[in-house]
């Protein structure tokens, strides 16, 4: 049954119709993935749909006392608030008496005997009671658990993923009926994606999700939307079963198309003959003509793909990089532990990990960047490297897109030839119109190709891409992904596009923690297939251990009390977590206004990363303490 449906939706951005005459209609439980090139309209139907943007003409017709949550691509939070504050914010007034309730419990903890703080306490304890509103306080434990969110934080001291995990929960917590999201794997590590699939495919509701992660479409959707020159078309089944249906249906349109065109000329031909073929023609044949020229005005040409060349002047060396027992550290905080591994010329290494996890300092290591506290790098000769930068801290948002590629001349040399800057930049799919904009006003895709054009103007046999696809299309990344798999120089790749990483790597390496790196031979897949087996012998191992322990009939010591060394260990623990939330304020409160990122980049990155690495050990002493602590009030109880 239709819960939601669209009807003839038309919708411009000045005379161009990004919507023209949409159709749809959505049955519970669908989880619809919608795709389409950057600029297509995609975000523009998902706000329509869920009230943000009025359309031009149409409707929408959704079933009564249904609830339609949606989540943007970028989510604007009040930076001072905390995580609990966000996500709750959904509950209306249960949402302030819960968040006045954790306020309060953290004020007592550091004033227990305070009366004033007792008093309202209770209070508050009994209007939450009556209002039913403990279940909502455990749904919000349990959803700040799930996307494993630190409830005190302030929203400003977040991460992008955590910011992006937290906008998630916040829908989540609403039990909506429709969820909307888009690019809902934007900012997540490849982890955080998978937990994410997992949620949406035990979610009971309906979806509606644009994103540009293949994997991620072919885990989640039932069906998948194309949005193509104005119109949208539904095909049942997940996005490889679409691919396949896709190609047959271009293949049969490029077909139509040159038939037509073909007729459509020789009608032309005719008309325009002489005298004696105007006397002789007929009116309906004529009347064809017509409307054979009102269609081919009408016909809107597929946009075409980006064009990518690389001037590679000098192969270089056979190796690259050597690393040599390497270890790295950033205040006692282990990023890399005596690893070693030789990358030659023509490698496409993927750098796996979570976010955080050390990946950018491997790479200027790698590079000759930074050196190795223990161990050595050996750099290969003549390394050409071209870097493209997730942040697009190379672009200048206040030069224009002209400039930016030509620097004050209109043309640039590629492959030994020159070429006009405007002729280059349509390689990038650029209109001639937009050449003069600002980078400012661009998109992030249209950012993204941008910096595409300005990293192959540079001669280099080593590419560094560090999330590369964000932003981009499918079509641009399948084209990119074509380009990469028949470069024959050294690719050092950082993505959590999981079916990029396996087209394009031929070997990895995983950053599995504590500084422990390990590279596996083969794509995303085979380091997954290996690394399940790793795992797997080690539980066998451990097997008979645990049947031994299991079978052991002895009496046991009884005791009451933990060990010497665990009560020592415990007794030490929340010295150490306050020292470790210390380093974190501190260096947090260093990046909060932003103006290091304009001052020193690297120092910038280096604190987040240090950042990340004493959040995970912080993590881990938390969860230590709350094991001691249960071990030793289960002791008590016998």
């Amino acid at each position: 049954m239709s819960i939601l449906s669209i009807e003839n939706l038309h919708f411009a951005v000045g005379h161009h119709a990004l919507l023209d005459g949409v159709f749809l209609n959505i049955d519970a439980g669908d989880k619809i993935g919608i795709v389409g090139r950057n600029g297509a309209g995609k975000s523009s139907l998902l706000k329509i749909i869920a009230g943000k943007t009025p359309a031009d003409d149409g409707k929408i017709s959704i079933q009564n006392g249904l609830k339609t949550v949606f989540v943007p691509q970028e989510s604007a939070f009040d930076e001072c608030a905390s995580v609990f504050d966000i996500v709750s914010s959904g509950l209306g007034d249960i949402q302030n008496d819960l968040r006045l309730y954790h306020k309060i419990s953290q004020e007592l903890a550091e004033n227990p005997h305070n009366e004033n703080l007792l008093k309202q306490f209770q209070q508050l304890t009994d209007k939450i009671d009556l209002s039913g509103g403990w279940a909502k306080d455990a749904m919000i434990s349990k959803v700040l658990s799930e996307f494993r969110l630190p409830e005190n934080a302030l929203i400003k001291t977040l991460s992008g993923g955590q910011k992006k995990r937290t906008a998630l929960a916040q829908a989540f917590l609403q039990e909506p009926d429709i969820l909307l999201l888009d690019e809902p794997t934007n900012h997540l590590d490849i982890d955080a994606i998978f937990e994410l699939e997992q949620m949406l495919n035990n979610f009971s509701g309906s979806l509606i999700v644009i994103t540009h992660d293949r994997q991620f479409l072919d885990s989640v959707t039932t069906k998948i939307a194309e949005l193509d020159r104005g119109s949208l078309k539904v095909y049942d089944g997940n996005f490889s079963y679409y691919s396949k249906r896709k190609e047959e249906e271009l293949a049969a349109e490029e077909t139509h198309n040159r038939l037509f065109d073909k007729f459509h000329a020789q009608e032309e031909a005719w008309i325009r003959r002489g005298i004696e073929a105007r006397r002789t023609r007929n009116q309906g044949r004529v009347k064809r003509l017509e409307e054979l020229r009102i269609e081919r005005a009408a016909r809107r040409e597929r946009q075409g793909n980006i064009v990518l060349k690389l001037d590679k002047k000098d192969a270089g060396g056979k190796i690259v990089a050597e690393l040599e027992s390497v270890s790295f550290s950033y205040e006692n905080q282990i990023i890399i532990n005596n690893f070693s591994a030789v990358f030659q010329r023509g490698d496409k290494i993927g750098l796996i990990g979570k976010n955080g996890v050390g990946k950018t300092s491997f790479l200027r290591l790698v590079l000759g960047e930074l050196s190795p506290q223990v161990g050595r790098v050996r750099l290969g000769l003549r390394n050409q490297v071209a870097y493209f930068d997730q942040m697009r801290s190379t672009l200048d948002d206040n030069e224009t897109v002209f400039r930016t590629i030509g620097q004050g001349n209109d043309f640039v040399e590629i492959s030994g030839k020159k070429r006009h800057v405007a002729s280059y930049l349509g390689d990038f799919l650029f209109e001639p119109q937009r050449l003069q904009s600002p980078v400012s006003s661009l998109s992030g895709g249209e950012r993204n190709r941008l910096l595409l054009a300005k990293l192959f103007t540079q001669a280099a046999n080593i590419l560094v891409l560090d999330e590369p696809t964000n932003d981009l299309d499918i079509d641009t990344i399948e084209v990119l992904e074509n380009f990469l798999q028949e470069y024959d120089g050294t690719v050092f790749l950082v993505s959590h596009d999981r079916r990029f990483l396996d087209s394009v790597i031929t070997s990895s390496v995983v950053f599995l923690g504590d500084g422990n790196l390990k590279e596996y031979i083969g794509g995303f897949e085979d380091y997954q297939a290996a690394r399940k087996r790793e795992l797997a012998t080690q539980n066998d191992f451990r097997q008979p251990e645990k049947v031994a322990v299991a079978n052991d009939t002895r009496p046991k010591r009884k005791t009451d009390k933990l060990s010497f060394s665990e009560q020592r260990e415990l007794d030490a623990l929340p010295d150490e977590i306050d020292k470790l939330e210390q380093q974190v304020t501190d260096l947090q409160q260093q990046l909060a206004d932003g103006s290091l990122f304009k001052t020193d980049y690297q120092k910038a990155l280096q604190m987040q990363e240090e950042i990340a690495q004493i959040e995970q050990i912080l993590e881990e002493k938390i969860n230590r303490w709350t094991e001691l602590e249960s071990k030793a009030e289960a002791l008590k109880k016998g």
